[in-house]
């Protein structure tokens, strides 16, 4: 018989569809539920804007500080580096304290940074504003996913969390339309796609501010006032809670920041020196590169919502592994050519099939997640995947030094870094490892993560479902519908768990 990662790879069609459509659950949504999503959609779009404002401005950052390639990469590795940072500290206030104030908070320290990144004189001074960037940085992904989907209904949750996601690629267009028509219309120069950047996290800061807060967190804070809890005393059990959590779901813990190793590997060496590999190997003019980035772009967003919709059938792990080999079917197309039009193409391809794996990748994780710790699991697990990866522009660059390729320049040959194979190189190395450790992991698909207790009350550590106003909702016909785990056996939470009711309904 097969192992059981691959028999539940497909989950039962029970599983993947609640009895509404898709388009009948977009019907259902309430405003709030709707103004949540393009909360958290439009936060993780200004991280993307803040983060690729150094991607593409890679070139007009060597020509002020006077340095290489590879010494400007520095700037993105230490963002990367110093992301878990803030994805800990962020993430534990949430799920602490809700989910509202945290994030305003993180996104005001993003505008102020970014206008601070503007008006930096030396390179010593950009790279220590860009490490203080990464901390508030790697708070952004696991509130936004936490605040777009845990209000949302099953049947939903893969499309929205595609959407979500695409918040990503989304942010890299509209920082590239900036680069394209903004930055060469004003003395400033490369300064004003980061001031423009700063004006959006406000926004949306404003956005956060006027969001209701999550009902998870609202039916708290009402038995909070019904029990008449302290402070003191809610603190003490969070931190009981957590250390509960990680004694369970330890391995857990381990296989998420193996996955988000590879994905992040797989998004920042596609896209973090592309602008650069399309000027110096393929010699283009900035505003072609430009142009293609766009146009890759355009692919991830459409490969995230269809990813996210089909995820909902076809299941979680089996959407990304099938999208992580269309990224290897498409490589040549995106390295061989030296024309404009196929090369625009294979970005478009590539970032169809990146992308598209990433849309599954909020769902996914606040599934798998400890549901007591949506806020901070999935973000803690993104930006240690991050730190591991961070490196991957300046191995590109590395390699580009190492690796060189010859091209007639003005009826002249000339020696240049060979970026088109260090990125194949990479790219198809890295995913033959997502498409292993995807596999090889658990699903827990359909997950009703939303009637779990929350990491402030007893029994949020064990994956016990919330009982509210004494109605019974923690009775089993209210718990998610996980399938069991190869990773979570061994590790059984109490009788009363969310997880061990899971394993019961499988059997």
């Amino acid at each position: 018989m097969a192992p059981y990662f691959l028999r539940n790879i497909i989950p039962r069609r029970e599983k993947s569809v609640e009895s509404r459509t898709l388009l009948q659950g977009l019907a259902s949504l309430t405003f709030t539920q709707y103004l949540q999503v393009f909360c958290g959609w439009l936060a993780w779009t200004c991280d993307s804007i803040d983060f690729f404002s150094v991607s593409l401005s890679v070139t007009a950052l060597q020509d002020v500080f006077h340095k290489e390639t590879s010494d400007i990469t520095t700037s993105i590795t230490l963002t990367l580096l110093f992301r878990p940072v803030g994805a800990i500290l962020f993430g534990i206030i949430s799920d602490r304290y809700g989910r509202r104030w945290p994030l305003v908070v993180n996104l005001l320290l993003c505008c102020f940074l970014q206008i601070g990144s503007g008006f930096v004189q030396t390179f010593r001074q950009f790279l220590a504003v860009r490490s203080l960037f990464g901390i508030t940085m790697g708070g952004v992904w696991g509130l936004a996913a936490a605040t777009a989907l845990e209000n949302l209904p099953v049947e939903v949750r893969g499309f929205a969390s595609g959407i979500v996601q695409q918040g990503y690629a989304v942010g890299y267009l509209i920082a590239a339309v900036i680069n394209l028509r903004l930055v060469p219309a004003v003395e400033v120069g490369w300064r004003a796609l980061f001031w423009t950047a700063s004006g959006i996290s406000f926004f949306a800061a404003i956005v956060r501010v006027i969001t209701p807060e999550s009902e998870v967190f609202l039916r708290v804070k009402r038995l909070e006032k019904e029990k008449g809890a302290t402070t003191k005393h809610k603190t003490r059990v969070f931190f009981h809670e957590t250390k509960e959590m990680l004694k369970r779901h330890w391995l857990l813990c381990v296989y998420a920041v193996l996955l988000m190793t590879g994905f992040n590997f797989l998004s920042h060496g596609s896209q973090d020196l592309y602008p650069t590999y399309l000027e110096d190997s393929k010699n283009f003019s900035s505003n072609q590169a430009t142009i293609a980035t766009i146009i890759g772009n355009c692919g991830a967003i459409a490969g995230g919502a269809i990813a996210g919709w089909a995820s909902q059938y076809l299941g979680r792990r089996l959407t990304i592994v099938i999208f992580v080999c269309l990224i290897c079917a498409f490589i040549p197309l995106w390295i061989l050519p030296s024309k404009f039009s196929p090369l625009a193409a294979g970005a478009f391809w590539i970032q169809f099939g990146v992308q598209g794996a990433w849309g599954v990748i909020p769902i996914f994780l606040s599934e798998i997640s400890p549901p007591a710790f949506r806020g901070t699991f999935p973000g803690v697990a993104y930006q240690l995947g991050n730190m591991i990866s961070s490196a991957s522009a300046q191995i590109e660059a590395t390699g580009g030094q190492n690796l060189r390729t010859t091209i007639v320049e003005n009826g002249v040959p000339t020696d240049i870094p060979d970026y088109a194979r260090v990125q194949s190189i990479l790219i198809g190395v890295v995913s033959a490892f997502v498409v292993c450790v995807t596999i090889v992991g658990p699903e827990h698909h359909g997950a009703r993560f939303e009637h779990a207790k929350t990491a402030v009350e007893e029994g949020g550590g064990a994956d016990e479902a919330a009982v509210e106003d004494g109605d019974g909702a923690g009775a089993g016909a209210n718990r998610p519908e996980r399938d069991s785990s190869a990773h979570e056996k061994g590790h059984a939470s109490a009788p009363d768990s969310l997880r061990e009711e899971a394993e019961k309904q499988d059997v």
